[in-house]
């Protein structure tokens, strides 16, 4: 027979001369169609992370991140959590901290003067106070407050508008390091401090954590510790906004008939700059723009905005609630435009103690002698025995 004869490889050849290109289509089509498949499924799935590589100490390592935080601008603090069907749904949380260059000054006046209509706060919230330096350029006394501060974060907040031609740089670590807002010109008796007042509450109204704020000059010292101070400030039901009528030249001389009828010659007040409010009250007054345009326009030449607008405006809105004093001690007692300056060797401890305790005031309705939480004008060769006495005296350790 035939078959006897044949080759058993024959058939294997007879395969191997069928047309490969079929096969190959065949092939090719397979992997194309369960690749396209993988890949949907693989983005549907991975759409909302973005891989990153990173190579360490010679290794690699493949890491995902959200899009939705790589993606938002640097001033915004935002916590989310993934949802599913066990846990309540995705949330995003958005809050401004201030800081905010991108915004021009109108906007920034506007965000600040939002009011919440939710009472109850959507992430734990700690009160805080804001200290507000107005400062020619740095703050001088800046090794004494960083004592002030020590051991207390997440307590204050800092915000300090330095002249815009102030170029220096705080040191690594320092509170005050990164803590200049966007600034203007400020002269001395111009209306442009105010403005410069209005700013700085306007940038530490972003935080909704800020529940009080104090204006300070880079010439001022704490003359107790921070849990005094805070305490004091918290526990205040009034606000503190030294407020007075005075008569002469000083006082109602500086009115201007032009003010009327918006302000009245009987509703004007004078007053130190220097001030501590609540947080209502900073609110009313970043949002003013019945009042403010009138001392813009009208307070000049020997018209010092500085010193009548907001003891104008607080009597005028918020008497009731003003405790018409401020927290802030000065020596006015050698005459002239500017108070006292005190050098080296007016610090001692029998003077701070003074300072401390040596005023009689009313606080929440009953007599006190701590009339005064902080102090100016203190130069800068006064640093080392501020710093020598703070620990005995102001009791920072504590």
């Amino acid at each position: 027979m035939k078959s006897h004869g044949q080759n058993p490889f024959s058939v294997t050849g007879k395969l191997t001369t069928t047309p490969l290109p079929l096969l190959n289509l065949l092939s090719y089509l397979f992997f194309f169609v369960f690749g396209l498949t993988f890949g949907i499924i693989f983005c549907f799935h991975y759409k909302s992370f973005s891989f990153n590589l990173q190579v360490t100490n010679g290794q690699f390592s493949i890491f995902t991140t959200r899009s939705l935080v790589n993606n938002q601008p640097s001033h915004l603090t935002i916590s989310s959590s993934t949802p599913n069907f066990d846990t309540p749904r995705r949330s995003i949380e958005v809050r401004w901290s201030g800081l905010n260059e991108m915004m021009s000054e109108e906007e920034l006046l506007w965000k600040a003067s939002m009011i919440p209509k939710i009472k109850e706060f959507p992430f734990k919230r700690v009160p805080k106070i804001a200290f507000m330096f107005l400062t020619r350029g740095e703050v001088i006394l800046a090794p004494l407050w960083e004592k002030f501060f020590k051991g207390n974060e997440g307590l204050y907040s800092i915000y300090v508008h330095s002249d815009p031609s102030f170029n220096g740089s705080e040191p690594e670590g320092s509170v005050f390091n990164g803590r200049r807002i966007p600034s203007k010109e400020v002269l001395w008796g111009n209306v442009n401090m105010v403005e410069a007042e209005r700013r700085l509450l306007a940038n530490a109204l972003l935080d909704f954590s800020n529940q009080h704020f104090v204006l300070l000059s880079e010439s001022c010292i704490p003359l107790y510790n921070f849990s005094t101070i805070y305490t004091y400030l918290m526990n205040s039901t009034q606000n503190f906004v030294e407020s007075y009528d005075l008569l002469g030249p000083v006082g109602r001389g500086r009115y201007s008939n032009r003010m009327g009828p918006t302000i009245k010659i009987e509703e004007w007040r004078k007053g130190s700059q220097w001030f501590g409010i609540d947080r209502d009250l900073a609110i009313e007054v970043v949002a003013d723009k019945h009042y403010f345009p009138v001392f813009q326009n009208y307070c000049n030449g020997p018209c010092y905005a500085d010193e009548h607008y907001l003891p104008t405006f607080v009597s005028m809105k918020s008497g009731a609630t003003n405790s018409n004093r401020t927290l802030t001690w000065v020596d006015w007692s050698r005459g002239g435009p500017h108070p006292s300056k005190f050098i080296r060797t007016d610090v001692t401890p029998e003077f701070l103690m003074k300072l401390r305790s040596g005023s009689s005031c009313e606080y929440n309705g009953r007599k006190t002698n701590v009339c005064f939480l902080f102090a100016r004008k203190f130069t800068l060769d006064a640093l080392d025995r501020l710093l020598r006495f703070a620990p005995q005296v102001m009791q920072f350790n504590r």
